[in-house]
């Protein structure tokens, strides 16, 4: 096949590259139209650029060729016809989750040893369910997020500055507006019809959802409550008061349904001494801006706050951290991202306008008795210097610039 032209994106290929040619299946997941097939495509050329002899069977399981493998068995027959036993045989096989029962054919692959293994998928199930249960041990997984802010500036050649920062709030990371630009009305219009296309095949296909009128009511009411604490009860609770009656774990339910198909994520609660978890409130956070504004409105001033804090998750998520809200006694911390072993505390604050508001975002990072780095991240420049007690202060294009 002929690899079409794309932007390379090495923060995922160097991560998956030394992988290829070991025996091990690599996955990689996240929400649709977040670039993972030309993240393939990156992979199939660095394959060809080692190994020019190599035999690269691709699948696109959302290309009309390739409708004839609708289970394992159609999957083992199609790979056994293309295979070559003289070269090194690579199998790439892109939203795999298409293909009934992949994962018995997935585990005959790997135990035959006849081809390295690649696939993508837009779906968690697929991890925690099916993959999981036959081919434990036998995987490793990258998660694939929308543009950061690094790789916005890059696909729509700009320079980092505060204007190029609201672009990014307002317009998101999806990959593919670098075809269709910036330009007010018509990325909205590519966006909701993503949102469209992940909402049917991904949440309610998948999951079999019945009231779809309630998931986007719930997912409206997510959208203009981002950075709040939530509680399936608390859900219920508001939806009966808008004279809709929905139980607490149908509540549960949706939202699962939602952060499988990686459309938001979910911050539980944890105290920062030892990260333990609290069971009850989260936070939730949209995987990409432009969708969450394309289905709430992008004109309000008012909810920049909003759209900085779910920015910050997402870098933080983007690097590889385990992202949590902190609990330190009856204070709170926007965020403990852990990696590794190390930590971030991290608060996002629009602007330090007045001295209350910087003794509150200051004041709970002096609380925390550690010598990891601490950060304090406003939308604007900041105006007590960039270090306070040794708390970095930074504006948030600089912040989203960070390697951590």
């Amino acid at each position: 096949m002929k690899i079409p032209v794309y932007k390379e994106r090495p923060l995922y290929a160097n991560k998956i590259s030394p992988f290829i040619g070991k025996q091990i299946i690599k996955v990689l997941t996240g929400q649709r139209r977040v670039g993972k097939s030309y993240i393939l495509f990156h992979l199939m050329d660095i394959i060809k650029a080692n190994d020019p002899q190599a035999n690269l069977i691709y699948i696109n399981c959302e290309l009309e060729q390739f409708f004839q493998i609708k289970n394992h068995e159609d999957l083992l027959n199609y790979i056994k016809q293309n295979i070559n036993p003289s070269v090194n045989n690579y199998l790439l096989i892109d939203e795999i989750q298409e293909i009934a029962s992949f994962e018995l054919a997935l585990r005959s692959l790997f135990a035959e040893n006849i081809c390295d293994i690649t696939c993508t998928g837009s779906n968690a199930n697929m991890l925690s369910g099916e993959l999981a249960t036959y081919l434990s041990g036998r995987y490793i997984e990258f998660n694939i997020h929308s543009l950061s802010y690094k790789e916005f500036l890059q696909f729509h050649n700009f320079n980092s500055s505060p204007e190029s920062v609201l672009k990014y709030l307002k317009y998101g990371g999806m990959p593919y507006l670098m075809q269709i630009g910036l330009n007010e009305n018509m990325p909205f219009e590519y966006l909701r019809n993503v949102y469209a296309t992940i909402l049917l095949r991904d949440v309610v296909a998948r999951e079999n959802i019945r009231n779809v009128a309630f998931l986007e009511n719930l997912i409206q009411h997510l959208a203009g409550n981002i950075g709040n604490l939530f509680s399936a009860n608390n859900i219920s609770r508001y939806l009966k008061s808008q004279r809709v009656s929905m139980s607490p774990q149908l509540v549960i339910n949706y939202l699962k349904a939602l952060t499988n198909a990686f459309f938001i994520h979910k911050a539980v609660r944890a105290n920062v001494e030892g990260l333990k978890i609290f069971e009850i409130g989260e936070k939730y956070y949209f995987e990409d801006l432009g969708l969450r504004n394309a289905l709430w409105g992008q004109s309000q001033r008012m909810d920049i706050h909003q759209l900085l804090e779910n920015a910050v998750y997402l870098r933080l998520k983007q690097l590889g951290f385990n992202v949590f809200v902190g609990q330190l006694g009856s204070q709170e911390i926007d965020f403990v991202a852990e990696k590794q072993g190390n930590k971030v505390y991290v608060q996002v604050c629009l602007q330090l306008s007045a001295e209350k508001i910087i003794n509150r975002e200051f004041g709970n990072l002096l609380q925390v008795k550690d010598n990891y780095p601490k950060y304090v991240v406003t939308l604007n420049d900041p105006i007590i210097g960039d270090n306070y007690k040794g708390i970095i202060y930074i504006n948030i294009h600089d912040f989203l610039m960070l390697d951590l």
